[in-house]
């Protein structure tokens, strides 16, 4: 078992804030979705903003609360990301330098080597860098670990952290073998919505791993269950050339192309990656209300493309930013996104702004929210939205000398510079340590289990190790003296 640390002093900074009871908190700047704003304050009460309203009116309306004074602070809605692999973490350093379709020679047999233990602390030890990066969502793709995923919800409601937890509903392989595994999907899929009805942290989604890996019925099923349960089916699309090709050989159609044609798009379909998209793909998606995972950090790092989300926001479509497990830090997310964008269509077209700062904070927070199925409940600083919040220092020389907050947070910032993070209203990290867990004993305990389980693994890379392919460069060159 993890220790708490010590209960902290109340007359502390610290202990005002982890004090029972509502909060009153009045930061330098209050980051709204317009834009930041001086001299406004909040009260935090039962997990969530009872009122976010300049400082003067909100301590005439609660007389009988303390004000909580955070100078040199600003307070923003936490991040959300919209894709994550919580149960890869073990493996995160083995993509490096490998081609796309990573899948099948990393995450499966590593996965596939995880038993109960260790897909929980690899579940709760990516959990605690995203909580330390600043993200208070995240949303997992379904584990391929033989494992009961309430393990891996368990572990994002230990560590603190909401969580949109997937079940993968693949089913291909049964059909392709004579079985009839989509009436098992379909039921298990319903029993997995239901299970977190009213879990204040886990909120329940289905998951697809590629459409190849579902039938037309089990696509078309988690859809519409999906729709009626106000939750999303997470299924990576046009990620990869291969993938595409697979598509157009098996279906004539790509893949976003053929989930049209089965009846899968719609406002529950979250498809993440979408880098790969033809003008009447984006007319499909813009049309049908479906959201998109945009994950710039895994296209600069294993990807054939960057998906074009400057076109999809100038056409209005849903889409958040995913860490896809590469690194869980949301203001350096928040500068991929930016920075992918710039590389990769506005230098070419002489656009200098690719978002303008405040559209990759949007698509952060709020949108990716939205894009996740929990956009009336977190996202934004706002009456009657859960209290998930970050406390972040702009006194610090990166932030002190603001010109322009959003764009400064967008390219300054980094997570040294959160110094608090509240989900549902409870601080779970103070100064990048959790607060009523030992995450230092976590660590230690996933570098033995990861060693263990990537031991058994039969991973193959088609990469060496930075050290090796090191030692070959310069074996070349000596050969080349020689």
């Amino acid at each position: 078992m993890n220790q708490s640390p010590p209960a902290p002093d109340p007359r502390t900074e610290l202990g005002l804030l982890t004090a029972p009871g509502p909060l009153l908190l009045e930061p330098d700047k209050v980051l709204l979705p317009e834009g930041p704003v001086d001299g406004w304050a909040v009260v935090v009460r039962d997990g969530r903003f009872e009122s976010v309203a300049p400082a003067a009116a909100v301590r005439r309306a609660h007389p009988g609360l303390r004000a909580v004074r955070l100078p040199g602070r600003l307070l923003m809605p936490g991040f959300v990301d919209a894709h994550h692999h919580l149960t890869q973490s073990f493996g995160a350093a083995l993509a490096f330098g490998e081609p796309s379709e990573i899948f099948r020679r990393v995450w499966v047999p590593l996965e596939g080597s995880l038993d109960e233990e260790s897909a929980y602390t690899a579940a709760k030890l990516a959990a605690l860098e995203a909580l330390r990066g600043g993200f208070t969502t995240v949303t997992d793709a379904g584990t391929r670990a033989d494992v009961d995923v309430e393990v891996v919800a368990a572990a994002a409601r230990d560590a603190g952290i909401r969580c949109v937890l997937g079940l993968v509903c693949n089913d291909a392989d049964d059909d392709a073998a004579g079985g009839d595994g989509r009436t098992t999907v379909v039921e298990r899929a319903e029993k997995h919505l239901a299970r977190y009805d009213g879990d204040p942290l886990v909120r329940a989604s289905l998951a697809v791993s590629i459409p190849e890996a579902a039938t037309e019925g089990t696509l078309r099923a988690t859809a519409r269950l999906a729709a009626e349960a106000g939750a999303v089916v997470q299924i990576h699309v046009n990620e990869h050339l291969a993938g595409v090709e697979r598509s157009l050989v098996r279906h004539g159609l790509r893949p976003l192309e053929h989930l049209h044609a089965v009846g899968a798009l719609g406002p529950q379909l979250l498809a993440a990656h979408a880098t790969l998209l033809t003008p009447r793909e984006l007319t499909l998606l813009a049309d049908t209300g479906t959201a998109v995972s945009y994950n710039p950090v895994a296209s600069a790092w294993k990807g054939n493309a960057v998906a074009p989300a400057t076109a999809m926001a100038e056409r209005g479509i849903r889409f958040g930013l995913g860490t896809d497990g590469t690194r869980g830090d949301g203001f350096r997310l928040a500068e991929a996104a930016e920075f992918a964008q710039r590389l990769a269509y506005g230098l070419a077209d002489g656009d200098s702004s690719c978002g303008a700062g405040w559209t990759w904070l949007e698509h952060a927070t709020r949108g990716g929210a939205d894009a996740v199925g929990l956009g009336t409940l977190t996202g934004t600083v706002a009456p009657g939205t859960a209290a998930d919040f970050l406390l972040v220092d702009i006194d610090t020389p990166e932030l002190a000398l603001s010109w322009d907050l959003p764009w400064e947070l967008v390219r300054r910032g980094n997570r040294d510079q959160i110094a608090a993070v509240f989900v549902g209203g409870h601080l779970r990290l103070w100064h990048g340590r959790p607060t009523d867990w030992d995450g230092a004993a976590l660590v230690r305990r996933a570098v033995e289990l990861a060693r263990a389980t990537v031991a058994r693994a039969e991973v193959g890379r088609a990469h060496p190790t930075s050290t090796a392919a090191r030692a070959r460069h310069l074996e070349r060159e000596r050969s080349t003296a020689r």
